[in-house]
């Protein structure tokens, strides 16, 4: 199983956002800050820092963390590839938001002024994937090693367990946070999932982020109604190409129609999959 297409191509905001978290955790692991980021009771009931929950949002705290949170956050991007940019934006918000409220409710109720009682980092927004990624994404393949069974998603869940370990109670709380938040997410409170961010959002994070990271410019300006018209002779797709498609969560028979359509390009065929989603 994988993400779809290599690279970031239709996944401009997770683009940005790994490139943001890349940077600020570099920046700050250079400075030697990481121990005043995180969340603590002091922090709630003392004196508040807008910049450092910014930082702490953002911001991994060692190296381990950085590589399994960027790599969780790279295969992710395929629910920005299902739902669009500007939806997975609003989702991007919510999780951060929601599981921040929930952990500022956890520290207080803790009442521990000694230590930073959460681990910096986009906990929220990681662990809040693995609600849709439990339910939406199916498995592929299955197999056993040494009499215990496995799935194609065993190594998502095991990455993500090692994150959610990597700092015991630091980082088990904000990584139970964004789970409530994606289960709220998925539970359509508010009609939250109807809600999307205006159409310049996702062209923006197009102009911000660099075109050498797989999303090549060429396929950035295009527009994704001007897909080839189908040949009188069709292609008939390759079960790699459906297999990818499926692995994004399409059903297998509109994968293949898309695909035929779209003369086997995987790329074109998810703009018309996601298209077809959006009406």
């Amino acid at each position: 199983m994988n993400g779809g297409p290599s690279g970031f191509i239709n996944a401009p905001v997770t683009r940005a956002f790994i490139i943001a978290s890349a940077l600020f955790s570099i920046f700050l692991g250079i400075q030697g800050r990481f121990n005043t980021l995180g969340l603590s009771y002091q922090d709630i009931f003392g004196k508040f820092h807008i910049w450092k929950l910014i930082m702490s949002i953002f911001s991994f705290s060692s190296t381990p963390e950085l590589m399994f949170g960027l790599y969780l956050l790279y295969y992710f991007r395929l629910f920005e590839r299902q739902i669009g940019s500007n939806k997975y934006s609003v989702f991007i918000v919510f999780s951060i938001l929601i599981s921040l409220l929930f952990e500022v409710v956890a520290v207080a109720l803790l009442r521990d002024p000694t230590t930073n009682l959460v681990t910096p980092g986009p906990y929220g927004l990681i662990f809040a994937s693995f609600v849709p990624f439990f339910f939406d994404i199916p498995v592929s393949t299955r197999f056993r090693v040494f009499g215990f069974h496995f799935s194609d998603k065993s190594f998502i869940y095991l990455a993500g367990l090692q994150l959610l370990l990597s700092s015991w109670r630091r980082s088990i709380l904000p990584g139970m946070c964004g789970i409530l938040a994606g289960a709220l997410y998925r539970l359509n409170v508010f009609c939250i999932r109807k809600a999307k961010f205006p159409e310049f959002i996702s062209s923006f994070f197009s102009r911000i982020s660099l075109p050498s990271m797989g999303s090549p410019r060429a396929a950035s300006r295009r527009n994704v109604r001007n897909y080839p018209a189908p040949m009188q002779a069709a292609v008939e797709p390759t079960e790699d190409s459906i297999t990818t498609l499926v692995s994004m969560g399409f059903d297998r028979n509109s994968a293949r129609q898309a695909l035929v359509q779209a003369r086997n390009d995987v790329n074109v065929a998810t703009n018309i999959l996601l298209e077809a989603q959006s009406h």
